[in-house]
């Protein structure tokens, strides 16, 4: 064993190091980078390879899927932790086997994941202690690979940064400071945007943390930016056509909001493009976004990507409007006055039609009512009211009238929790 630690440890070929420690424990071995991602993986013992392993091979890092459930199950963060090999009990929900993992460690730095399929017979303590030794030298070759990359990948990240700050004056300025960084510009991009207020400095911290081991996980390239308590995440693909770039884009964003849903995160993305002249203004959609949630008080129910908010976006500007001309809808006023004090329900009925295009079975569905009651809720309203559904500049008035009913609901509704709060400090 002391003559292959030596072996081991006299190669600079991480591929090479993987095979011998597999030849040595007669296991299959997967080696990973500290961001989960494959670096190499033994061609020996493949049949007993489960399917995790494979899925891992075939994808070149962890399925998403995969990354999700060892973070439940706390294996992500005994990772982080662990100084020697450790054990992993098998789950066979995931295909997943018995494994033992060390995690490659250079001055106190994990760089890396060796994983080994423990198939039986079960890894003596002095076969643990090989490992071990062998997971230094590992780490040892992955900070010297990660310090020759991290200066070029340092070098692309100041220039994006530039591109978002828009400090280049033409086009030409910025294709010539691409030429001189040797920047490969992405075919494919798309900006997303975390923030949080003042003072909730602690929980980004940790949103920080969770984005960095999700987009790790990840086939595209990331870059994150940070300014103050708002947190820029640009994915980059070098094939124009990835489908799978506003997919992931709109899986990390859902996801982070969905773990952190008690904060005050905001979130957003702004469009795909494949111009960099655009990366821009997916920043500044994905602003707008945030904007917008910020607007309706964090309503969970918005879209959070730029090209689903519609009308949405101008309801600030169209608000500021009705407030400088003193304007209301006294439709909606007769409408509110009548359920406030009759407890109806002519607002909801209203909203749930328009929504769904003025149709009878649909909008009966969402509000659990029969056709027929939906229909003499719609008379009554035509009844208390001068709204004709027949005229499409109405129906337009409607929803944007309701849509900010709605926002200055949710505030008067947050004022008073708050100070139910204030009363009651239990």
């Amino acid at each position: 064993m002391d003559l292959q630690l030596d072996r081991i440890e006299s190669s600079t070929n991480i591929e090479e190091i993987a095979e011998m420690i597999s030849i040595q424990l007669k296991k299959p071995v997967v080696i990973e980078d500290a961001q989960f991602s494959l670096i190499a993986y033994s061609s020996y013992f493949t049949e007993d390879y489960d399917e995790v392993n494979k899925q891992t091979i075939f994808n070149k890092q962890w399925p998403i899927s995969i990354f999700e459930r060892f973070t439940d199950e706390g294996i992500v963060d005994q990772l982080t932790k662990h100084k020697k090999p450790f054990r992993i009990k098998a789950m066979k929900d995931i295909s997943l086997n018995k494994r033992v993992v060390v995690s490659a460690i250079y001055q106190n730095d994990i760089y890396g994941y060796i994983w080994i399929q423990e198939t039986a017979p079960k890894l003596k303590e002095k076969e643990l202690a090989f490992l071990d030794a062998a997971s230094s030298h590992i780490a040892f070759l992955l900070n010297r690979d990660k310090l020759a990359k991290d200066g070029k990948v340092e070098e692309d990240h100041y220039f994006y940064e530039k591109v978002i700050e828009d400090s280049f004056q033409t086009k030409h300025q910025l294709k010539v400071e691409a030429a001189s960084a040797k920047v490969t510009l992405p075919k494919a991009f798309i900006v997303a945007v975390f923030k949080v207020e003042e003072g909730d400095d602690k929980n980004f911290e940790e949103i920080i943390n969770t984005v960095r081991l999700s987009v790790n996980n990840m086939t595209q390239s990331a870059y994150i930016f940070f300014y103050h308590l708002e947190m820029i995440v640009l994915l980059a693909s070098h094939d124009q056509q990835d489908v799978s770039l506003e997919e992931n884009a709109e899986h990390l964003v859902q996801s982070i909001r969905l773990q952190y849903a008690d904060t005050s995160l905001v979130v957003g993305i702004g469009n795909k493009y494949s111009s960099i002249y655009k990366l821009r203004q997916s920043y500044t959609e994905a602003l707008e976004v945030l904007q917008t949630a910020m607007f309706f008080n964090k309503e969970q129910s918005l879209p959070i990507n730029y090209r689903k908010l519609k009308t949405l976006r101008y309801l600030a500007i169209i608000e500021q409007h009705n407030k400088q001309t003193n304007y209301s809808n006294e439709d909606l006023v007769i409408l509110l006055t009548k359920d406030q004090n009759n407890h109806t329900n002519y607002i909801d009925t209203l909203e749930a039609y328009l929504l769904n295009n003025c149709r009878l079975k649909p909008t009966a569905e969402e509000l659990f009512i029969h056709e027929n009651t939906l229909k003499y809720r719609l008379k009554k309203i035509h009844q208390l009211t001068t709204i004709n559904f027949d005229d499409f500049n109405t129906r337009c008035q409607l929803f944007i009238d309701l849509q900010l009913l709605r926002r200055k609901q949710s505030i008067i509704a947050n004022h008073q929790n708050s100070g139910l709060n204030n009363n009651n400090p239990l």
